[in-house]
C-alpha cells in the first residue's frame, strides 16, 4: 500500500482550512441576521399592545349541569294484597299497553265470589217467597174489601188485611234491595279478581322491577311499586338547575348543546321546552329548574346520564367584535392623547343599527320609502350638531379654556359616562327623540311591527357604552362605542369604529 505524497496532504489540508472559513462567516451572518430582526421587531411592535377589530360570530351561553330522563314515567303498583305467583316481564323489556307483568294469588277473591253467587241465589229464594205472600195478601185485601162494602165483615178486618199487604210489599222490596247488595259486592270481588294480574299501563320499557315470584305483596296504605316503565325513550328530557343571575337570560325555544360521559367525543343537541317556576334554595343559592327536550330516536342516550349541557341564550352573526383587554385598558397620562371633540357619535352608531335591523324586516316599498327619507334627515340633522359642537369647541380653544387639562377632563368625564351607562331620563329622552325623528315611518306600521321597532330602539338606547383606545400615529386615540353581547373572551362593538382598526390592550414595559 503506498502512502500519500507530501502536495496531497497540503492540498487536503488547505480545503479543509478554506471550508471552515466559510462555515464561519456563515454562522457570523446568521447570529447578526437574527439579532437584527430581533431588534427590528421590537422596534416594530412599539410601546402598546395591540388587537384588531374583527367581524364574526358571537355566541353567548350558559352551563349547567342535569340528568337525562324520559319524557314520562310511570309506576305500576298493585291495589290488592297477596301473594306473587309469577313475575312476566324483566329489566329492559319492551312493553306494551296491557300486557301482562305479574299475577298475584287469585283464590281468595274466587272464593270470594263463590260466596257472593251463593249469596245472591238466597236473596232471590227470599224474593219468590216474598213475591208469592204479597199477591196471597192483595187477593185477600181484595175479597175482604168487596164483603166490607155490603157490611158482612168488620171494618176492623179490612184494616188488618190493608197491613198485611203493606208488610208483603215492604218484604218483596227489601229482598229485591238484597239482591242488589250482594251482586254490588260480589262485582266489587271481581274486579279485585281482575286487579290480581297486573297489566302495563303504556308502550315503554322497564326500568325496573321490584317484585320477585313468591314474594307477598302488602297494600294497605298505599300502593306498592312493583314495576317502573319508562314511556317513549326516543323522546327525553334534561332538567337543568340555572342559577338565579343567569334565568332572566333563559327562554322557551333556544337551542341547547350538551354532552354526557359516556360518550364524550359526540355533541347532542336540545331545545328549551320549559322554565318552572319552582326554585329551590340550596346552601343560600337559588336555583330554578329547566327542562330541556331532547331527540333520542337511535337510543344512544340512557335514562340517569349525567349532562354538561349549554343553553345558547344569545347568538350574532357577522357582526365587529374586539378582544376584551381592549375594553380594560386606560392609557397613563404621559400616552393618552387628547380626546377629541364630543359629538352625536352614539346616535350616529345608533342610526346605522337601526337602519340594519330595519333591513332585515319585511316591509312595504312605502314603508321603507318613509324609513329612507326619515333616515336621511337623522342623518344630516347629526352632521350639523357634529359641526356645532367642534365649532363650540375651536372657540373655547382660541379663548384659552381648551388646554390639555381641559382636554384631559373632557375625556375623563366621557369615560366615567361610558362606565357607568345612559340614565333611565337619558334613555327615554333618546327614544322620545328617535320616536319623532322616525314619526312619518312610525306612522306606516303596523301594531306588530311598531312594537318589534321600539324593543330594538330600546336595546340600542339602553345598551352600554365604554371607551376604547385606537392607536393612530403611535398614540392611542379614545373612542366611545358601543358594546353588546360577550362571550367571555370577545365583546360585540359598535359605533365611530370599524373593521381592522386597531386598539390598544396595554403597554409594553420600556426596555433598558
Amino acid at each position: 500500500m503506498s502512502r500519500p505524497s507530501r502536495n496531497q496532504v497540503s492540498r487536503s489540508r488547505s480545503t479543509l482550512f478554506r471550508t471552515g472559513i466559510v462555515v464561519a462567516v456563515l454562522a457570523l451572518a446568521g447570529a447578526g441576521f437574527w439579532y437584527w430582526k430581533g431588534h427590528r421587531g421590537a422596534a416594530d411592535e412599539g410601546a402598546f399592545r395591540t388587537t384588531p377589530v374583527e367581524r364574526g360570530n358571537i355566541r353567548v351561553a350558559i352551563s349547567s349541569t342535569g340528568t337525562l330522563s324520559a319524557t314520562s314515567t310511570v309506576t305500576v303498583g298493585s291495589q290488592i294484597s297477596g301473594q306473587v305467583l309469577e313475575v312476566l316481564a324483566d329489566f329492559n323489556d319492551q312493553v306494551t299497553e296491557g300486557q301482562v307483568l305479574a299475577r298475584i294469588d287469585p283464590k281468595t277473591y274466587q272464593t270470594q265470589i263463590e260466596q257472593g253467587n251463593a249469596q245472591i241465589a238466597s236473596a232471590q229464594a227470599s224474593l219468590r217467597q216474598a213475591q208469592a205472600t204479597l199477591a196471597n195478601a192483595e187477593a185477600d185485601y181484595q175479597r175482604k174489601a168487596a164483603l166490607v162494602d155490603r157490611q158482612l165483615i168488620a171494618r176492623a178486618d179490612i184494616d188488618l188485611a190493608k197491613a198485611a199487604l203493606d208488610q208483603a210489599r215492604a218484604q218483596v222490596n227489601s229482598a229485591q234491595a238484597q239482591i242488589r247488595q250482594q251482586t254490588a259486592s260480589t262485582e266489587t270481588t271481581r274486579v279485585n279478581l281482575d286487579r290480581t294480574v297486573i297489566r302495563s299501563p303504556v308502550n315503554g320499557v322497564v326500568l325496573t322491577r321490584s317484585i320477585e315470584p313468591g314474594q307477598t305483596v302488602a297494600a294497605s296504605l298505599q300502593a306498592p311499586e312493583l314495576f317502573t316503565i319508562a314511556e317513549d325513550l326516543s323522546k327525553m328530557k334534561i332538567e337543568l338547575s340555572v342559577d338565579e343571575a343567569d334565568i332572566g337570560q333563559v327562554k322557551p325555544g333556544q337551542r341547547v348543546s350538551f354532552t354526557v360521559d359516556a360518550f364524550p367525543d359526540r355533541q347532542f343537541r336540545g331545545e328549551v321546552q320549559q322554565v318552572r317556576l319552582a326554585a329551590t334554595t340550596n346552601n343560600n343559592v337559588v336555583t330554578y329548574p329547566v327542562v330541556v327536550s331532547v331527540d333520542n330516536s337511535d337510543g344512544t342516550l340512557l335514562p340517569g346520564l349525567t349532562v354538561n349541557a349549554e343553553i345558547e341564550v344569545s347568538r350574532r352573526d357577522d357582526v365587529l367584535k374586539v378582544s376584551n383587554a381592549a375594553l380594560r385598558f386606560k392609557p397613563s397620562d404621559a400616552t393618552a392623547a387628547p380626546a377629541p371633540a364630543p359629538g352625536p357619535r352614539g346616535g350616529a352608531g345608533m342610526l346605522d343599527d337601526l337602519a340594519a335591523f330595519v333591513g332585515a324586516m319585511e316591509l312595504a316599498p312605502a314603508q321603507r320609502s318613509a324609513f329612507e327619507a326619515d333616515l336621511a334627515a337623522a342623518r344630516q340633522r347629526q352632521e350639523e350638531m357634529r359641526k356645532a359642537m367642534e365649532a363650540a369647541m375651536q372657540n373655547a380653544q382660541r379663548a384659552g379654556a381648551g388646554g390639555p387639562a381641559g382636554g384631559m377632563m373632557v375625556m375623563r368625564s366621557g369615560q366615567g359616562q361610558g362606565q357607568a351607562g345612559a340614565s333611565g331620563q337619558m334613555r327615554q329622552r333618546m327614544m322620545e327623540r328617535f320616536q319623532q325623528s322616525f314619526a312619518g315611518f312610525f306612522a306606516t306600521l303596523d301594531d306588530a311591527q311598531r312594537q318589534a321597532v321600539e324593543r330594538e330602539l330600546a336595546n340600542l338606547a339602553g345598551a352600554r357604552r365604554v371607551t376604547v383606545y385606537r392607536l393612530e400615529g403611535g398614540k392611542p386615540v379614545p373612542v366611545m362605542v358601543r358594546v353588546g353581547a360577550s362571550d367571555g373572551i370577545s365583546t360585540e362593538i359598535a359605533g365611530n369604529i370599524k373593521e381592522g382598526d386597531v386598539l390598544v390592550t396595554g403597554e409594553r414595559a420600556a426596555s433598558r
